[in-house]
């Protein structure tokens, strides 16, 4: 049975009818008209039917409670993070495989749950292990309700710890985390069809703390924070930015000396043989390009065109002109960039001449030329302000200096040359490449590298990595290892919403699941589950995952006390009575 509205002319009817069935058709019944619906809301007589029959459906009445706010909840939980990317925690095989390497260490708890509370605290709000333990409360997550704060902190140090067998490490010690990232990357190898073109950056994260016992080091700080200590992660993803594994260093490691450890790595644990390196400007240098070459392997490299004398007077002097060309944005819209090759082979010394000809690809954006030219004028409108105060303060800064000019008199100026020869620059980045692909490729693939930038700033805002207060180098490399298995779920949540063509920002899938909530509640002597409808695209994102929602209302059954044990007379004993302990 149901209510249905019968519309009559300008008046609307409200009836309760029943559905019938007559062989193979359904029929209609008509049991009541209650009577024109506007009367029935204006006086109040169809509320209060409707609470009056709300006495006899437990549903009905909890809601009719809920609504009037004198319903008592004993409990309200989030479940829609923890269903989401438990599900694709265990699809990924994170699950299997740490609970299979952890299995026989004898922990006394689940490890396997306290890294996966990590891995969700890092991608639903972040923050310290300290500030998990404590938002653990307000989340529905099986078999981690009773995970402590110490647990959690021997969890990062049990991902992080130091393997016994080191054969095969590079410049990195072989850590547990390893196991796990090669383990996945096994398991899901069908997933990387395509491993031609591989993805290399670092970044740096700063620290508060000690920094652990050899990990934290001073050095150049992307931060700008060099009175910090600080660490050096590297992230490798593929073409189509599925994250395959993760390094960490010493903070005062140079950008230079990252790139052939993780080339070593990929060849021996992974087993990808033939590649394609890409990497940024940082990455290049003349020993990294010749140890590449050496090893038959493939490099797309960022040039140091400001700095590279060969770039400079010999690249950037070649005549030929460049091929326009057009390349659609993965979310509509377009980039227009211009490309050419340019092949060096008979200039420099003779040890660089007898390497053979150099492969280069000059890329020009115009739009990016723009953005260049728009910028380079803001600082030299702020400079020209700045040197009518006075110029002794503009020495320091790095962005006025480059630009200024010392003249006879000892008072800095705008040095005209200087910005011409900044403006040569505008749009224009250089590649180096041994690659046998063509050089519109060269060019896309280099600006692939956007996905891992993508996943930096994800690390650094998002999941909010840093800061890290942990003191043990074993503790800091697990706490890192999650952000990187945070990722790893990311992307898999982001395939499952785009192959279900589901557009929506990253921010707002992650709110809207943190409002699904469950609430038990107890009435008349009776619990319940309640849970209110789903928020934003939070239904859109489970059907994407496969995952059903739980039912609105759900009864559970009632707790029901142990049996009580029978009392038992005790045993009648035959003969003479034993002597009593105490009896001398």
């Amino acid at each position: 049975m149901f209510f249905r509205i019968k519309p009559s002319g300008e008046r609307r009817y409200l009836q309760i009818v029943e559905n019938t069935r007559d062989g193979a058709r359904t029929r209609q019944r008509v049991l009541a008209t209650l009577g024109r619906v506007e009367e029935l809301e204006a006086d109040g007589r169809l509320d209060a039917l409707l609470r009056s029959g709300a006495r006899f459906s437990d549903t009905a009445l909890l809601i009719s409670s809920l609504q009037a706010g004198t319903l008592e909840t004993s409990a309200c939980l989030r479940i829609g993070a923890p269903m989401i990317f438990g599900r694709l925690w265990e699809q990924t095989g994170c699950h299997r495989v740490i609970e299979r390497l952890a299995s026989g260490r004898g922990f006394g708890f689940p490890v396997e749950r306290a890294v996966f509370a990590s891995v969700l605290h890092r991608l639903v709000v972040s923050g310290s292990d300290r500030a998990c333990d404590k938002w653990l409360d307000a989340y529905q997550i099986d078999g981690a309700d009773r995970l402590g704060l110490h647990q959690l902190y021997r969890a990062m140090a049990w991902l992080g710890e130091e393997l016994a067998d080191q054969s095969g490490a590079t410049r990195a010690v072989r850590r547990n985390k390893d196991l796990i990232e090669e383990a996945l990357f096994e398991g899901r190898r069908s997933l990387f069809s395509d491993l031609s073109v591989v993805l290399f950056d670092t970044t740096s994260l700063m620290f508060y703390g000690v920094g652990g016992e050899s990990l934290g080091r001073h050095g150049k700080s992307k931060d700008h924070r060099p009175e910090l200590k600080q660490v050096i992660v590297g992230v490798v993803i593929d073409a189509e930015g599925r994250p395959i594994c993760s390094e960490t260093w010493p903070g005062n490691t140079t950008d230079v000396k990252a790139l052939l450890p993780v080339v070593t790595r990929r060849r021996e644990r992974f087993g990808i043989g033939r590649m394609c390196v890409v990497a940024d400007r940082g990455m290049i240098s003349a020993e990294t390009v010749t140890e590449l070459e050496a090893r038959g392997i493939d490099y797309i490299l960022g040039a140091r065109e400001r700095s590279d004398a060969e770039v400079r007077k010999v690249v950037f002097t070649d005549s030929q002109p460049m091929v326009p060309l057009v390349i659609p944005r993965a979310r509509g819209g377009e980039t227009a960039i211009e490309v050419k090759e340019v092949m060096v082979g008979d200039w420099g010394p003779a040890k660089i001449r007898a390497r053979g000809p150099r492969r280069y690809v000059v890329c020009f954006n115009p739009e990016q030329a723009q953005r260049d030219a728009a910028a380079r004028a803001a600082i030299l409108d702020s400079l020209r302000m700045k040197l009518q105060q006075g110029d002794k303060g503009l020495v320091g800064n790095a962005g006025y200096r480059r630009f200024l000019a010392t003249p006879g008199e000892g008072h800095f100026e705008i040095d005209a040359d200087r910005i011409a020869e900044d403006a040569r620059f505008d749009g224009l980045y250089v590649l180096r490449t041994n690659s046998k692909m063509s050089t519109l490729s060269v060019a896309l693939a280099y600006r692939q590298l956007w996905r891992v930038e993508a996943i930096f700033k994800t690390a650094k805002s998002i999941l909010e990595t840093r800061p890290i207060y942990h003191q043990s180098d074993a503790a800091i490399a697990g706490h890192l290892f999650c952000s990187f298995l945070a990722l790893l779920l990311r992307k898999e949540l982001d395939e499952r919403l785009a192959a279900a063509d589901l557009s929506a920002e990253w921010g707002d899938v992650v709110r809207d699941l943190d409002r699904v909530e469950q609430v038990s509640v107890e009435q008349a002597g009776k619990r319940f589950l309640l849970r209110p409808q789903a928020p934003g695209c939070a239904g859109g994102v489970f059907k994407a995952v496969g995952v059903a929602l739980p039912p609105l209302v759900q009864q559970l059954p009632n707790a029901t006390p142990p049996p009580r044990a029978e009392s038992r007379s005790p045993p009648r004993h035959r003969g003479r009575p034993r002597c009593g302990a105490t009896r001398r």
